[in-house]
């Protein structure tokens, strides 16, 4: 098995593609080694010190370290290489049959009449043109909601999106202009918290 890594514009992560499927069910992002008891491949990767954050997408994981010289990838990346490489000649299960995540996206709020029709245009764009392009550089952006009496759309970083020092640059000139351009309702765009 050969898995290759990609550099991520967040110099605290590093994209792992495995050359086959990671999360058929829809991307999951886990935050820390409590959240992560329904995975073994992502409990194995929390077992590696200096490990902080794994995503995992359709076929590629990142995986996002803590700061310091002791944790840098030089250092981290033969222990997540090896941790990858044993879970999946294993054949284990990506997740436990006690996991109950549904593989939901975007979150659902209710909305209705031309809210309803601005909301999905914005997920439609977010689809179709901004997270295929976020998902090269290992990392997600989700919908969260939109005020419709501001204007002002809410958008979840996920994955080496997350954290990233360029995320703001990301929000403000990529993602706001596209959804500025193609949805006149919408006046700017922030990350949810």
């Amino acid at each position: 098995m050969f898995i290759q890594t990609e550099e991520t514009p967040n110099p605290y992560t590093l994209k792992f593609l495995p050359g086959r499927a990671v999360s058929v069910s829809g991307s999951r992002e886990f935050r820390s080694a409590e959240e992560a008891q329904s995975s073994p491949l992502v409990r194995a990767l929390f077992r590696i010190e200096g490990v902080v954050r794994v995503y995992l997408g359709a076929d590629f994981l990142t995986v996002t370290r803590a700061e310091g010289e002791a944790y840098e990838f030089a250092r981290l990346k033969a222990p997540v290489l090896a941790a990858i490489m044993d879970f999946y000649t294993s054949g284990a299960p990506l997740f436990d049959e006690a996991d109950d995540h549904d593989g939901a996206e975007h979150d659902e709020g209710t909305y209705e009449g031309e809210a309803a029709m601005i909301v999905a245009d914005i997920k439609d764009l977010l689809d179709t043109r901004i997270r295929p392009a976020v998902a090269q550089d290992g990392g997600d952006i989700l919908f969260n909601r939109f005020d419709p009496e501001t204007g002002v759309v809410y958008l979840h970083m996920r994955g080496a999106c997350s954290g990233c020092p360029s995320s703001a640059a990301t929000l403000r000139s990529g993602v706001e202009n596209m959804l500025r351009h193609y949805v006149p309702e919408v006046s700017r765009v922030e990350q949810a918290l």
